[in-house]
């Protein structure tokens, strides 16, 4: 995948409301708190820090939300991404409580942090999530009993595939789990909305600033090209982009590239005939497809996962067979935009959390699996809380989840891991 230090030309760059760039680092700085990562991880992290007092200088390669942050499907929904039971002799049944009910509320920690910053970022309520096979609309009745036993507030409700079309405009499914605590909006614009907000809570931010050497100590120096910054606690939230910078963490998470188009505008009608309820829409299968409209009415549409780190020589001639299974109606539509990007996938498709136990200054979050858009911030605040009090319980359940090195090495772990999802998704059309 070719990287540029500029947006990617995808349909949230051309509209995002305010992309006004930052400084590069020039000079020495010296902070309680360095963050390296302009993400939606980085950036909830320093305005935490920030609404706690503290002082932050926050360091990003390119640009504020370039990477996954500010290209994913703009899909806000609950959980953190993998049936956490399998942890409990990890974390024990309280740590499984506690990491369901942290899926739920971080959903409601964005809305929040949206409602009091005052960020437009198209932000809709209601999600549905599809079944492809009988079995899995059947396994949706358990998940909702799960969400009832969690007393969660929103309504969920059960569509069959005969009445599906009340809510997709397709033939493709066995029946959806409606829920309406969760949603979709504008990434690009809700990460740079929160860097806004942490920046005039004096978080000082630098874009087109990679950090190059990392000096460890009691006060950790940070090189960049032309300036260091000098800060008692490290925070490194560049997920499938930290690469050399920290070994001990990089082979933990695996790049996969994701895709995602963008159709023309389309009328009225036709896409309120698509999603007559405007929700976000995401399958069950092991390269899920996701969906939704967007506030002018495109269809955006997203899914695949390519662990070469190289991308389709065309994307949107890779991805438009896919918009037309699920919607044969829009063969004569034109797309308009096309982009990928990186995602940060673990071995257990849950988030690594914690800090280095030689060096118990640095703390990092990463490898989100898909589930960043909400969970980012919820281990923002773990993380803050941390570094300001000197301790997080949510932290420590997070960090008890063991992770494992992707086999290979750098050269083998990508063709290795794509094997093994070859198998999947073989296993999935076999039945």
């Amino acid at each position: 995948m070719s990287f540029t230090t500029q947006h990617t030309a995808s349909y949230y760059a051309a509209t995002a409301r305010d992309a006004a760039p930052y400084p590069s680092l020039d000079g020495e700085l010296t902070a309680d708190v360095c963050v390296v990562g302009g993400g939606l991880t980085g950036v909830n992290t320093a305005l935490e820090l920030a609404e706690r007092g503290l002082s932050v200088v926050l360091l990003e390669a390119r640009r504020i939300g370039w990477g996954a942050s500010g290209r994913n499907g703009g899909q806000l929904i609950r959980g953190i991404g993998h049936d956490v039971s399998g942890f409990a002799r990890h974390v024990g049944q309280d740590g499984v409580h506690y990491l369901k009910q942290a899926g739920i509320d971080s959903v409601a920690l964005v809305a929040s942090r949206i409602a009091r910053y005052g960020i437009a970022c198209d932000l809709r309520w209601g999600f549905c999530e599809l079944a492809n096979t009988p079995a899995q609309f059947a396994a949706f009745k358990d998940e909702q009993d799960d969400l009832a036993a969690l007393d969660y507030r929103p309504e969920t409700r059960l569509v069959s595939a005969d009445q599906l079309h009340e809510i997709v405009a397709s033939d493709q499914y066995a029946g959806g789990l409606v829920d309406m605590g969760s949603g979709h909006l504008h990434p690009l614009d809700l990460v740079q909305g929160e860097a806004r907000a942490a920046h005039g809570l004096g978080v000082r931010i630098f874009e087109q600033s990679p950090v190059l050497r990392i000096e460890h100590g009691p006060r950790v120096t940070l090189h960049t090209a032309r300036g260091k910054v000098r800060a008692s606690s490290l925070v490194l939230g560049c997920n499938a982009h930290l690469d050399e910078l920290e070994p001990r963490l990089s082979g933990k998470v695996l790049p996969a590239g994701s895709y995602v188009v963008a159709t023309e505008p389309l009328p009225e009608s036709l896409a309120s005939s698509l999603i007559p309820q405007n929700m976000a829409l995401c399958d069950q299968k092991v390269g899920l497809d996701y969906y939704r409209l967007t506030a002018d009415r495109r269809l955006l549409f997203g899914g695949a996962c390519h662990y070469s780190g190289r991308d389709p020589k065309d994307i949107a001639a890779y991805m438009r067979p896919k918009v037309l299974k699920v919607f044969p109606q829009l063969a004569n539509v034109r797309i308009d935009y096309q982009w990928g990007g990186m995602i940060g996938i673990t071995a257990n498709r849950f988030p690594q959390v914690g800090r280095l136990s030689q060096h118990p200054n640095v703390y990092y979050a990463q490898g989100y699996s898909g589930h960043g858009l909400n969970v980012t911030h919820w281990t923002a605040k773990l993380l803050a809380e941390s570094i300001a009090l000197g301790h997080s319980q949510g932290l420590d359940v997070f960090s008890a989840v063991p992770h494992l090195t992707f086999p290979g090495g750098k050269a083998l772990r990508s063709p290795l891991l794509a094997l093994g999802m070859l198998w999947y998704r073989l296993r999935e059309v076999l039945g």
